[in-house]
């Protein structure tokens, strides 16, 4: 049994200093990304044709660092887009972010568990000490994605909350006798303060749409940035008044009404979920106490009251 703890212990303890030496590798990579001119200049042209080269989320990094996020890194190619997707809609844009994440996830599976191991009690039962040591490994691995699930479910909902009135905005801009892209242009800068992120997403339309990229192409990359149902709307709607030479502010005006119909289902929608959750809360916290003030007066009554008669 202790050579059997020994050599568990000289394990974690090479575990925990791999776990050390791949953070400061990948934070050194994430850091110090090694780009090129040909990157530089094809981020800025638009040459590229995935979004995802845009922003070199799976690129760049030192080769420890690579490794290390070998370990974690999916096997298909669509699950792996799948995360790169996800990590471009939760704001992690830098080159080299997938290997990051993917090697933050190996080391926090492999640290966690022996910095577990170390602050655990000695115990006598092998088991338990395994079982804690599984569970730390399972909640580093895991804990990124809950992470980056989290991130970008608030980062859709702050991009989410102001877009109708940008909407709004540039329906008006465009019937006031704006173009589209300068209309863009006026409602980045109207919705610096109040909406940083969406107008720091519509100030990158503008940047690629000045850098000769076409208008649409920069809208799609804005659909594929954000992964809002209602942006990709906006980008059909407008591919299709441009395609089909229809009035561009009558149909932003139509999926500007739409836009704002939805907005009122999901208030009209949280607002009928209240009460059940009211109701649950009356029921476990409020109901008791009621009762006790109801019913505990006559309870200490009747215990005066007849305490003295069965004492005779």
């Amino acid at each position: 049994m202790a050579e059997q703890l020994q050599i568990l212990t000289m394990v974690v303890t090479g575990a925990a200093f791999l776990s050390v030496a791949g953070v400061v590798f990948a934070i050194r990579g994430y850091l110090n990304p090694e780009r090129t001119a040909r990157d530089r200049v094809a981020d800025l042209t638009g040459s590229r044709k995935d979004v995802d080269s845009l922003i070199s989320v799976d690129k760049g990094g030192s080769s420890l660092g690579s490794n290390i996020a070998a370990l974690a890194r999916p096997s298909d190619e669509e699950e792996a887009d799948l995360v790169r997707r996800r990590l471009v809609q939760a704001g992690f844009r830098a080159r080299g972010a997938m290997d990051v994440y993917n090697a933050v996830r190996v080391v926090l599976a492999i640290g966690l568990p022996a910095i577990v191991y170390f602050l655990l009690p000695e115990m006598q039962q092998l088991i338990y000490t395994l079982f804690f040591v599984m569970l730390a490994a399972a909640a580093g691995y895991f804990g990124p994605e809950v992470y980056l699930n989290t991130v970008l479910a608030a980062r859709r909902e702050a991009l989410m909350r102001p877009f109708p009135d940008a909407l709004d905005l540039l329906v008006s801009s465009v019937e006031a006798g704006l173009g589209l892209d300068a209309a863009l242009r006026r409602i980045a800068v109207e919705m610096e303060a109040p909406a940083p992120e969406l107008a720091r997403e519509l100030q990158l339309v503008n940047h690629e749409v000045a850098a000769g990229m076409p208008r649409i192409e920069a809208l799609r990359r804005l659909d594929a940035r954000t992964g809002l149902p209602e942006v990709n709307s906006l980008v059909n709607v407008l591919l299709q008044a441009e395609r089909f030479g229809t009035s561009v502010a009558r149909s932003l005006r139509a999926h500007a009404e739409i836009v704002r119909k939805k907005r009122m289902l999901a208030a009209e929608e949280a607002a009928a979920r209240i009460s059940p959750k009211l109701t649950v809360v009356m029921i476990l916290f409020i109901m008791p106490v009621i009762m006790l003030v109801l019913i505990g007066p006559a309870g200490i009554n009747l215990y005066r009251n007849l305490l003295p008669i069965f004492e005779r």
